[in-house]
């Protein structure tokens, strides 16, 4: 599942007509580089819940075969509900089996490939070093457990849940991280540290400093040095 339902207020005029999933980073819509990625990473089906200018998406990503993709779309309408609702409010297209969530509006060098849970797990988290504009970060990571106490890491946005982790859990607004915190106490929770490239792409500055890394990624790339010298 792609999170792509936020208005993003804090890009200013960048998402006042579009939304921000679709805005370019290193030369392509940030959504269109996670599923280009996602299906090099081998997965095909990809649910993308829409709010802010949701048509705009559809029209512009369709049915997803342009990547060899199946795209479903779930529109939550205004207000978005957050990401736990959103999860909630698609959940019965993910089936019974553990499914991945990234969030639209982040740029990594990530494989974007997490390996099966343990069985006594409900959700394994991707956590990076705290950015300067998070600081205090969110969680703790001890053990492959995440943890609420001790030296903290910044949640980046990309995750590996257990439908069993929402039973039971009306439809609604809701933030991912009242739903993280019973499993995080009772041990159910893994995570993993990334040192690679990570950015959340909440402001204009952010959007242009990844942007300058992507472009510099790309420039370096054997593949484009290759095509240079011939």
């Amino acid at each position: 599942m792609v999170l792509a339902a936020g208005r993003g207020r804090r890009m200013g005029a960048l998402t006042r007509r579009c939304p921000k999933p679709l805005l370019s980073v290193g030369g392509e819509p940030m959504i269109v580089r996670h599923l280009r990625r996602l299906a090099e990473a081998g997965i095909r089906e990809v649910v993308i819940n829409l709010s802010w200018q949701g048509q705009r998406l559809r029209n512009a990503l369709g049915d997803g075969a342009e990547w060899g993709l199946r795209l479903h779309y779930s529109d939550e309408g205004e207000p978005p509900l957050e990401t736990a609702g959103g999860i909630i409010a698609a959940l019965s297209r993910f089936g019974t089996e553990p499914f991945m969530v990234i969030n639209g509006d982040i740029v990594t060098d990530h494989p974007l490939v997490l390996e099966p849970l343990d069985d006594d797990l409900l959700g394994h988290l991707v956590l990076v070093d705290n950015p300067s504009h998070h600081p205090a970060g969110d969680f703790g990571l001890r053990a492959g457990r995440v943890e609420r106490a001790g030296p903290t890491l910044t949640f980046a946005g990309i995750s590996l849940l257990h439908p069993a982790l929402f039973a039971g859990l009306a439809p609604g607004r809701r933030a991912l991280a009242s739903v993280l915190s019973p499993a995080i106490a009772a041990g159910r929770i893994s995570g993993e540290h990334y040192r690679g490239r990570w950015s959340d792409v909440g402001t204009p500055a952010r959007l242009v400093e990844a942007s300058r890394w992507l472009g510099a990624a790309v420039a370096s790339s054997p593949s484009r040095r290759s095509r240079a010298a011939r």
